[in-house]
């Protein structure tokens, strides 16, 4: 497996698969023809379905146009083989003669390949030795250590000054989100919630309370999310209110060191990676299951280590957030981060901390693994017909009126 960074990327969104990538993708193919005289870029399938909604061509344009006039050409209806978040670059010269094409994929949380293996130009060498949580379990077990003990081991020392910022990072996403007001960007017109939800939440009772804040946290970073601020994915732009909601609220309320979030954050970012790897993380791929639904899991086994949880326990309580989204389909009303994203977000985020509760509850032991969770993930994403992964054909998408 890779490192835990590439779960937790710094960035602007709304979309790591659709903005990040392609940004990203922009940067590598300007960088290699700086004197092109015309660009031209083709999207593909699920890239092409919503990338208008994710500012996909706003990304590549801003990035290319410095250099050379840019095309966007969208063909939602073809999907290249490898990934259905293909795009083909091309660069001309002044006859305009094509000079060079390149094939990449934006693979989920802002991650790209070219399909080829170790041949790949954005192949990186694995630093994890397992690649199954239960071999990382195992090894828990037989060392007395916790996971993320095992990610300062692969990882080294200098993993902490990476989730510092990290955790930093997603501190001013919250604080930011509860402080601003206003519409959210694109023809839906929604308005932001989290500073209400955070008002409304503090008059209410220490049981809702605590239920209320933790939707305006989560609320607050994917508003920022969709306002194109400044975020971690966790392991995606859809889904990255979960992980800071929950830590948030814990770190407020229970006074954990800051150490110890930096762990959690370290364990969490272990199931993002086994599903990552194992499966799949994009939602074009495998649906809202693999964005949502493993930030979910990383929330339950962040906070059930903060509680105490065991290394089963915490298994147990990830198996769990990541189970219960199992089928959930990615249908972005008019392909924008917001409908159904943005509240998604806010009740995985509290069934995070129920899952935790449930597993601390529990001896740990359970019959179905995570491992198998995420394989069932795996087919059940291959199972769901396209218009359920992020084209806005299907679902919400294709029947709500604005």
């Amino acid at each position: 497996m890779e490192s835990i960074k590439e779960i937790y990327r710094i960035g602007k969104g709304p979309s790591s698969s659709h903005t990040m990538g392609p940004q990203k993708a922009s940067l590598v193919f300007a960088e290699r023809h700086p004197k092109a005289k015309a660009f031209e870029v083709t999207l593909y399938g699920s890239l092409a379905a919503t990338g208008k909604g994710h500012l996909t061509d706003v990304a590549i344009t801003e990035v290319l146009s410095k250099i050379a006039p840019v095309s966007i050409v969208w063909k939602a209806n073809e999907v290249l083989p490898y990934h259905t978040n293909g795009m083909l670059f091309k660069s001309f010269d002044e006859t305009g003669s094509i000079t060079d094409e390149w094939t990449v994929y934006s693979v989920g949380g802002g991650a790209l390949s070219e399909g080829l293996g170790e041949d790949d130009y954005f192949y990186t060498k694995p630093i994890y030795k397992f690649k199954t949580l239960q071999e990382i379990k195992d090894w828990c077990e037989e060392t007395g250590r916790g996971f993320w003990e095992y990610v300062e081991l692969s990882e080294g020392p200098e993993i902490w000054d990476y989730l510092h910022e990290v955790w930093q990072t997603m501190q001013h996403a919250i604080e930011h989100g509860l402080d601003t007001e206003g519409a959210l960007p694109g023809p839906l017109k929604l308005r932001r919630k989290a500073s209400n939800y955070y008002v409304k939440a503090r008059g209410y009772k220490a049981s809702l309370q605590s239920r209320g804040l933790v939707y305006a946290y989560a609320l607050a970073v994917s508003e920022e999310n969709a306002s194109g601020g400044t975020i971690v994915t966790a392991p995606t732009c859809g889904s990255c209110g979960v992980v800071p909601a929950v830590l948030y609220h814990i770190y407020n309320v229970h006074s954990f060191s800051e150490r110890k979030m930096l762990r959690a954050l370290a364990t969490a970012g272990i199931f993002g990676n086994i599903v990552k790897r194992n499966a799949s993380i994009s939602g074009a791929e495998v649906g809202c299951q693999g964005e949502v639904g493993v930030a979910c899991a990383m929330a339950s086994a962040a906070s059930c280590q903060l509680f105490g949880g065991s290394p089963a326990q915490i298994e147990y309580a990830a198996e769990m957030g990541l189970e219960h989204h199992l089928g959930m389909t990615c249908d972005p009303v008019c392909g924008l981060v917001q409908i159904p994203c943005i509240e998604r977000n806010a009740f995985a985020a509290c069934r995070a901390l129920d899952a935790q509760l449930y597993a601390n509850f529990s001896d740990g032991r359970h019959r179905v693994l995570f491992d198998h969770v995420v394989e069932v993930m795996k087919q059940t994403g291959h199972d769901l017909p396209s218009l359920y992964k992020e084209t806005s054909e299907g679902g919400l998408a294709k029947h709500y009126e604005f």
